[in-house]
């Protein structure tokens, strides 16, 4: 089953190509995929910090198939949370040490805020318990209501108690919490169309 890394949108402010050592033959062949990837995209079409993230997204997820491959060579386990983190910001240095045009464009336009887009996002907040964190080419966060009805969140980048999702799942279970989101539209590579979900902007546990 093809998975994405935990944080395909990483926002890459403050990224330094720092030194590092060579890349394994995997991670070099993921690394100029996505350069390339990106490097067919229309910049003039990508305006805003949100098109961005899902322009970055899409293209990591095009080469999803590498990832296994890449957690081997790695030797992490592709279930291991931080180890696939690091992993995706070794992904975005390694597009800066290369000098990578296109994503250093992308990184500009994830790194700024976006002011006067035109869009007013709706902020709305759900209580729940914590049940799981699904992988499924984004990272999603899992809860169930009053009625044990599962109520799925997609966790796109960092919000406000990101932190606390971080900590082993296993500190969550049956927590109650609170979810702030906002509807957002994104392409899922998986179902190969664009689709509404509720993306987290902020988490409190009760």
């Amino acid at each position: 089953m093809k998975k994405t890394l935990l944080l395909l949108t990483l926002t890459v402010t403050g990224i330094l190509a720092k030194a590092q050592t060579a890349m394994g033959p995997v991670e070099k062949r993921l690394t100029d995929s996505i350069c390339n990837c990106v490097a067919k995209l229309d910049m003039a079409k990508i305006t805003t910090k949100q098109q961005a993230i899902e322009a970055y997204s899409n293209c990591v997820a095009q080469h999803a198939d590498l990832l296994p491959d890449l957690a081997a060579e790695k030797k992490v386990n592709m279930e291991d949370q931080d180890a696939m983190r690091t992993i995706g910001i070794e992904l975005a240095k390694n597009l800066m040490r290369m000098k990578c045009d296109g994503f250093i464009k992308l990184s500009v336009a994830m790194a700024k805020k976006d002011n006067n887009t035109g869009e007013e996002k709706v902020t709305t907040a759900d209580f729940g318990t914590f049940k799981r964190i699904d992988l499924k080419g984004f990272n999603y966060l899992v809860i169930a209501d009053k009625n044990g009805n599962e109520k799925s969140y997609l966790w796109l980048r960092q919000f406000n108690g990101s932190e606390k999702l971080m900590a082993p799942t296993a500190t969550l279970a049956g927590k109650r919490l609170k979810i702030s989101s906002q509807e957002i539209e994104v392409y899922l590579p998986a179902a190969k169309g664009y689709f509404k979900v509720k993306e987290i902007t902020g988490v409190e546990v009760l």
